[in-house]
């Protein structure tokens, strides 16, 4: 039926579909909305992931977009793409975990990770065990009956702690046990499910992204019925990507290959310098020798130790706070894996929480600064780097 009233007609502009030709980049599906011909259709759709697009927050062709290209570049079966980093952790967390459950836990993780997990102890009756990352044999000796979760991180914030994922999945080898591995700082330069992991997550707000320009994150998963069991969580937790902000993130994995490499090769050239600088006590980078993982990184990471880094001026707290707000070029900031590069002092920011004995527990010094390297000039940043070293010392 046509409608003649203008304001009906308002409400029911054509949609086009497109004829003889078709996108060479994703299409941007912000509606939320999808009609069908009929009702056996619609009911159909309500099915699973898998079935015919209905509404967005069970499902979005944008979105869809973003899955299959994180579960290829990752090597998994599945993918879900959320709202955050964070939404993607809680999916998972939370969709796999019951109270009662027990989890083993690297013990240097993501804050938003590790306020989650006390939070999941406090409320759920979860019980978590924390071990140091360096021995799987920790593991083997924490498995419990009731352990459901191995989580880990590939790079750990803002140590610069590599884990022997390898090593640690193979303890797990006809447990059942699951392996969660955060890789968001190593997108391309490891693959925790090709190594025995069994979902791998990002914050595509960091190195995927890449622009500084959105909040997402995502899970990949080795198996499909691993993904529909969490998928189906997710879907209750209301933790769906924004169709525009999925799509940012299908554009920013079209650099990723070329600014993952430049920025790790920055940072190991930065890493270098500041190891020999008289007012730096010590670098945290994979390609320092002297970093405790250093031989592991060059095999695990062979193409890259990532953008990321940190170091220890010699004044302490102070110096680190007063570098930190004496750079000009670098900005202070939250957030790493941006073009720009973006530096902070944990110990007043993100972990200002921690007095100096759970600092150093936590392996981070008083003065730590993390440095988050963008695409700018190399010499650029060493003279920002240097002023701002001389300003603190």
């Amino acid at each position: 039926m046509t409608a003649r009233d203008p304001q009906t007609r308002a409400v029911h502009p054509p949609v086009p579909v497109p004829a003889g030709s078709r996108p060479l980049g994703v299409p941007i599906y912000q509606g939320h909305l999808f009609g069908f011909d009929s009702a056996a259709e619609l009911a159909a759709a309500f099915q699973g992931p898998d079935e015919a697009f209905f509404y967005s927050r069970m499902g979005n062709p944008t979105v869809r977009a973003l899955e299959e290209a994180v579960a290829d570049l990752e090597g998994g079966a599945r993918a879900l793409a959320t709202a955050s980093g964070m939404g993607a952790i809680n999916a998972v967390l939370t969709g796999l975990l019951r109270s009662g459950d027990h989890v083993i836990a690297q013990a240097s993780l993501y804050g938003g990770t590790h306020a989650l997990l006390t939070d999941l102890a406090d409320r759920w009756g979860v019980e978590v065990t924390r071990v140091g990352g360096d021995d799987p044999a920790e593991v083997r000796a924490a498995l419990r009956p009731t352990t459901r979760l191995l989580y880990l991180e590939t790079i750990s914030n803002p140590t610069t702690h590599v884990t022997d994922v390898p090593a640690f999945t193979a303890a797990l080898d006809g447990t059942g046990v699951a392996t969660v591995v955060d890789n968001t700082f190593a997108p391309l330069l490891f693959a925790p499910l090709a190594h025995g992991a069994d979902i791998v997550i990002h914050s595509t707000t960091k190195y995927i992204g890449g622009h500084g320009d959105i909040l997402g994150g995502a899970a990949v998963f080795a198996d499909a019925a691993l993904h529909r069991r969490v998928w189906e969580h997710s879907v209750e937790l209301g933790s769906t990507a924004d169709p525009f902000a999925a799509w940012l993130a299908v554009r920013g994995l079209a650099t990723l290959p070329m600014r993952i490499a430049r920025q790790s090769a920055t940072a190991r050239d930065l890493a270098g310098r500041l190891a020999a600088h008289p007012s730096v006590a010590r670098v945290h980078h994979p390609s320092v020798p002297d970093h405790p993982q250093h031989d592991l990184a060059k095999r695990l990471l062979p193409d890259g130790h990532g953008g990321v880094l940190s170091f220890e001026p010699t004044g302490g707290r102070d110096a680190g706070r007063a570098f930190s707000e004496a750079v000009r070029l670098i900005s202070l900031g939250p957030s790493l894996g941006d073009v720009a590069s973006l530096v902070m002092h944990p110990a007043s920011t993100s972990h200002r929480q921690l007095d100096a004995a759970a600092l150093a527990a936590a392996g981070i010094g008083e003065g730590t600064v993390r440095l988050s390297v963008g695409l700018e000039a190399p010499d650029d940043l060493w003279s920002d780097i240097e002023q701002a070293l001389a300003k603190a010392s």
